[in-house]
């Protein structure tokens, strides 16, 4: 198979691959109770392509989040695979930090210590993986910050010190200093007013194509996801239970789960134009 080749087949792979993904908790109900079985995940089947922009959705406690987390490394599941170019992931103590798939969550300032400084936030998963020098993990960092529009002066504030905006796009840099492929944003924007929200989303997109990023989103907000997706797939107990292009599902959900979400959100209103 020559270069060319190649190329095209591995553009027809999905980047990300999921097969029969299983994860299971137990919680105690007292002193020698019998012990209450919670399956988030119920055994996930999913492919996501290089570039595209999959939005998970579903109701509180679907297992969207349970579902991130073990895609990030974060969690391990109980069953399954997952596959990212070809080659099969897994939990790791340093995944989130040193993995290609890096996860922002809505509370970022809360996965950060609030000692460190801006530029120790975002080089802090160079220092765990190892890479450069001080001087160029510094620098690396304070470039990604002025690019995302955090002034460089800003280096050696406390992230206490930001705006919710300035932390998101704070949270952004940290994300993306390693260069992973893929971002998992888990209501990455719930929370900012709408000006600041749309600014991020805009800085999203932007950053998307510049660096040919995968996104999974997680979201509440159909508006959003409507603007920000170009692929759906609806979660309900553990379950994936449709998945569809973005303006397919816009345009007439099929499962119940879809369609009860859709008439809540009365998302008809913010329908992607065909």
């Amino acid at each position: 198979m020559n270069d060319q080749a190649q190329t095209q087949a591995e553009s027809r792979e999905p980047l990300l691959r999921v097969v029969n993904l299983q994860k299971r908790y137990s919680r105690g109900r007292g002193w020698r109770r019998s012990r209450l079985l919670i399956e988030p995940l119920r055994g996930i089947d999913l492919q996501v392509h290089a570039g595209a922009s999959l939005a998970l959705i579903g109701a509180s406690g679907s297992g969207k989040s349970t579902l991130a987390r073990c895609l990030a490394g974060i969690e391990r599941p109980d069953c399954g695979e997952v596959w990212i170019s070809g080659r099969q992931s897994g939990y790791s103590e340093n995944a989130h930090a040193s993995g290609p798939i890096y996860m922002i969550f809505q509370d970022c300032g809360l996965s950060t210590n609030p000692r460190f400084t801006a530029a120790e936030i975002v080089s802090e998963p160079l220092l765990i993986s190892n890479w450069g020098t001080t001087r160029e993990r510094l620098h690396r960092a304070i470039g990604l910050m002025t690019t995302l529009g955090l002034q460089a002066d800003a280096a050696n504030r406390r992230a206490g010190e930001f705006s919710g905006g300035q932390r998101r796009r704070l949270a952004l840099a940290r994300a993306l200093v390693l260069e992973p492929r893929i971002l998992i944003l888990d209501e990455a924007l719930a929370g900012l007013d709408l000006s600041t929200q749309a600014q991020m989303a805009n800085l999203l997109l932007e950053i998307q194509r510049a660096r040919a990023l995968t996104y999974l989103w997680i979201s509440h907000d159909l508006t959003l996801v409507a603007r920000l997706a170009s692929d759906i797939a609806v979660m309900d107990q553990g379950r994936i239970v449709e998945s569809a292009p973005v303006r397919e599902w816009f345009a007439g959900p099929r499962s119940p789960q879809g369609q009860s979400l859709l008439q809540a959100a009365g998302a008809w209103r913010s329908r992607p134009a065909s």
